[in-house]
């Protein structure tokens, strides 16, 4: 992509700001949606929850980026936070796709990347699944779902759209692997449950890329995986972790002890989804880390 100005919301969580990084790094220019009042010149300010965007931010950015949501393993999921989950990333993504949509055609942006997740496709078990596997049953099925119908807006105008369905992103920033890494360092980690489980990763260096390659071209739209290559079952992947931190992995958290803690978000930990990227791969994209020991080793460099 030529030298663009680029919107991105979420950008302070763990992909959006390596995201900003990456974009920063490459000349582009990169307007932040902001929940607070702006302070700077390239801050935008609205309100995911309460759905509304200072639309006129937006005009004459190239590309919308939209990352935000409530972390969805930052909190038990009591209703209420359950609630949060839902509404940030719903009535955030539509009050983005409207104020899209609302803009003069010379002053729309060309493309929205929206974010998703592989949670689209609920348990999976040993069945591999791709872009084309309908939604699955249960919470985040339904939060997905909705999730991606509210970029309409934006698909109706004309907006190149596409959703980004990202899976584990290993990271030692933040994320399910910024908590498993000290762990496993310590030489305290494990398998979940009976760690059978299929988790579908991908390093943060190639979920940049991988977004990066979606803004890029022109032809792509719809929906696309951000999961590496080959999933992993959870005792595939404690392995690997004990074999690149040289660390024993003799411990394992029953999967009653896990419900026990946390709640009905153990289903997500312990649930089984076998996820490939296969448009991802389709569309000529190459992965820098496709395999479980070198994203580790990345996520430690």
């Amino acid at each position: 992509m030529e030298r663009s100005r680029i919107a991105v919301a979420g950008a302070s969580g763990l992909i959006g700001s390596a995201l900003v990084r990456s974009l920063t790094a490459d000349g582009h220019e990169v307007v932040r949606l902001v929940r607070g009042a702006p302070r700077a010149a390239h801050e935008v300010r609205w309100d995911p929850e309460g759905g509304s965007v200072d639309a006129a931010g937006l005009a004459g950015c190239d590309a919308v980026v939209n990352l935000a949501g409530a972390g969805v393993g930052d909190h038990r999921w009591t209703p209420a936070y359950k609630a949060r989950i839902r509404a940030s990333r719903v009535r955030g993504t539509a009050a983005l796709a409207g104020a899209v949509a609302a803009l003069e055609g010379g002053e729309r942006p060309r493309v929205l990347v929206n974010g998703s997740a592989i949670g689209f496709y609920g348990e999976t078990g040993d069945r591999a699944v791709d872009e084309s596997a309908p939604a699955g049953e249960g919470f985040l099925p339904s939060v997905c779902v909705e999730w991606e119908e509210a970029t309409a807006p934006a698909r109706e105008a004309g907006v190149r759209t596409v959703i980004a369905r990202t899976g584990l992103v290993v990271s030692r920033e933040g994320g399910a692997w910024g908590r498993l890494l000290p762990l496993f360092r310590a030489g305290l980690g494990g398998r979940l449950g009976d760690g059978r489980q299929y988790w579908s990763f991908i390093a943060l260096h190639d979920e940049v890329a991988a977004i990066r390659h979606l803004l890029d071209r022109d032809d792509l739209s719809g929906p696309f995986n951000l999961t590496a290559p080959q999933p992993l079952t959870n005792r595939e992947i404690t392995a690997a972790l004990g074999r690149v931190l040289h660390r024993p992995t003799p411990f394992a958290v029953p999967a009653p002890v896990l419900r026990t803690v946390l709640g009905e978000m153990a289903g997500d930990v312990l649930g089984s989804a076998r996820v490939l990227p296969a448009r991802l791969l389709e569309s000529g994209f190459r992965f820098a880390f496709p395999g479980i020991d070198e994203a580790i080793r990345a996520a430690l460099r």
